[in-house]
């Protein structure tokens, strides 16, 4: 049952990393298998990421501040998603702290040429849809072949996810609020990961919204 239970992240207790000149960063969650992988970066002002190209795809939600590449701007609140094979540079004028959810490598590289751009993501601009009662989501992406999917989902205080289980797994982090399951209560700017399997209910006493990075489906437990 441990083993398909949700895990809770608590962000606060991850030690920071060094990783380049002005950048840092806590390694939050990761699954060798899937090369797959949760971090909050920290840039900061002035810092710069050289020119690399992913081997695989990221989603990036800023915090706060705001991160730039040769294809815009993202700043605080919105949403980044950078494609497989994607290549550009990433700076922060002012500084920055963002959630970066990768799947894959980088590398080096020296030129853009033919590469897939990057996409900034403005949540503002999505209408909210109806889920179920109390709960309700903007979708931000979406990828058919690998059966993933990204939204921002808002809870009303008293608002509940009936029993059900996660066919695929699950990535959330509490953008503000707080929500619980019978693995206990996840706060704001915590993660919670839901493995393939997992079986649980979710609440909320006063409310929270949340990203979540979904694989797969979820079945209900009658």
């Amino acid at each position: 049952m441990a083993e398909t239970s949700s895990q809770i992240i608590r962000v606060n207790e991850v030690e920071w990393t060094a990783i380049a000149a002005g950048l840092k960063a806590k390694v939050l969650w990761s699954d060798v298998a899937t090369k797959r992988r949760a971090q909050i970066i920290r840039f900061e002002p002035g810092a710069t990421l050289p020119m690399h190209r992913h081997r695989g795809d990221e989603i990036l939600f800023v915090i706060e501040g705001s991160i730039g590449d040769e294809h815009g701007v993202t700043a605080a609140g919105c949403i980044g998603y950078r494609p497989n094979g994607c290549v550009h540079s990433v700076s922060s004028r002012n500084g920055a702290t963002a959630l970066a959810i990768v799947t894959g490598d980088i590398e080096p590289a020296n030129d853009a040429a033919g590469a897939p751009p990057s996409r900034n993501i403005t949540p503002s601009e999505i209408a909210w849809v109806d889920a179920l009662p109390g709960v309700r989501q903007k979708p931000i992406w979406h990828d058919k072949e690998t059966k993933r999917h990204a939204s921002l989902v808002r809870f009303e205080p008293g608002a509940q996810l009936p029993r059900h289980k996660h066919v695929g797994d699950e990535l959330i982090f509490v953008i503000e609020g707080s929500n619980a399951d019978e693995s206990g209560e996840v706060m704001t700017g915590d993660l919670n990961y839901r493995p393939n399997g997992c079986t649980h209910s979710v609440t909320t006493r006063n409310g929270a919204t949340i990203l979540a990075l979904v694989t797969g489906g979820v079945e209900m437990i009658k």
